[in-house]
């Protein structure tokens, strides 16, 4: 009789074991792992970029402290190019979570990190999946596919090829290619009016392939030359507009090709330089709505 007690008892046990065994292995893990063992891994993709501006840094330290921590840790994963990453929140930081999950709710927040990484790491969409053990675990569309960017790198080294010299500086170099964007380009006027998407108009693809564009597909398109250049940029954006920031001769000067190729009454393609790298002022002298950022996330 007790063999059979026995055995009824770990039988029992058995099967409450297997029916939650998901739940005993995330307190296990929870409990008893280290928290620098759980996370993974970052790798980086050659469109990583190394250096930091002043709204958000690369980080090593994947076990935040506070809010701006985590979105340091945000920004990290998206600029490395990672598809999915976990971390985890630690015991001592009590509103971690809730933390987490404000950042991941203000899309306006989320969408900014795009400005401050290389294009082809941009992401389509950003998930967050939060457990209340603590792990987070960030999901990633990128906006541009492994077959966009071979077509785009074929494109821009032969753009570069036909139309840079060793001999140029940066400023004309940037010259040269904003030129030569904006009078290869047509202003997707349909998408912009009328929401008839025939191009994607709104990355470099749309604009360097399929030469039609809208402010962020000049933008993106933009800033793979300044890339190539290896001159350090950013793009700003507001609720309805973004356009090129980037540093040169030591100064931080913004660059609006979308501006500078204005669509004609009469259809006529126009080249204009009004937007070529001028300096706060002379921006805010020139359009005050459109070009309203929050200087907080984007002045450096």
């Amino acid at each position: 009789m007790k063999k059979l007690i026995s055995f009824i008892i770990l039988f029992l046990f058995g099967l409450f074991v297997y029916n939650n065994r998901e739940k005993i292995i995330k307190l296990y893990n929870y409990y008893f792992v280290p928290i620098e063992d759980k996370i993974t891994k970052l790798e980086k993709n050659p469109y990583y970029r190394d250096y930091n501006f002043k709204y958000l840094q690369n980080t090593t330290n994947f076990i935040p402290n506070n809010k701006e921590d985590i979105l340091n840790i945000y920004f990290t994963i998206v600029n490395s190019g990672m598809n999915e990453f976990t971390f985890y929140c630690p015991r001592d930081y009590d509103n971690c979570v809730n933390d987490v999950n404000d950042i991941a709710n203000n899309q306006t927040l989320i969408s900014n990190i795009n400005n401050f990484v290389h294009p082809y790491n941009n992401f389509k969409t950003l998930q967050t999946e939060v457990e209340s053990t603590g792990k987070i675990t960030l999901h990633i569309e990128k906006v541009y596919t492994d077959e966009m960017i071979i077509i785009l790198n074929y494109k821009i080294d032969e753009i570069i090829k036909n139309n840079i010299l060793n001999t140029y500086t940066n400023r004309e170099k940037i010259k040269k290619i904003h030129d030569y964007i904006i009078n290869n380009t047509t202003y997707d006027k349909k998408r912009s009016d009328d929401k008839e998407i025939n191009y994607k108009s709104d990355n470099a693809y749309g604009v360097l392939i399929e030469n039609y564009g809208l402010c962020g597909g000049y933008t993106d398109a933009m800033m793979l030359f300044l890339e190539k250049f290896s001159i350090p940029n950013l793009k700003i954006s507001t609720e309805n507009h973004i356009w090129n920031y980037l540093k040169l001769d030591n100064k931080w000067l913004h660059l609006d090709l979308t501006w500078d190729d204005p669509v004609s009454e009469d259809g006529k393609s126009i080249l204009d330089h009004s937007y070529f790298l001028i300096d706060d002022n002379e921006l805010k002298n020139m359009e005050k709505e459109d070009h309203n950022y929050d200087i907080k996330i984007f002045q450096q």
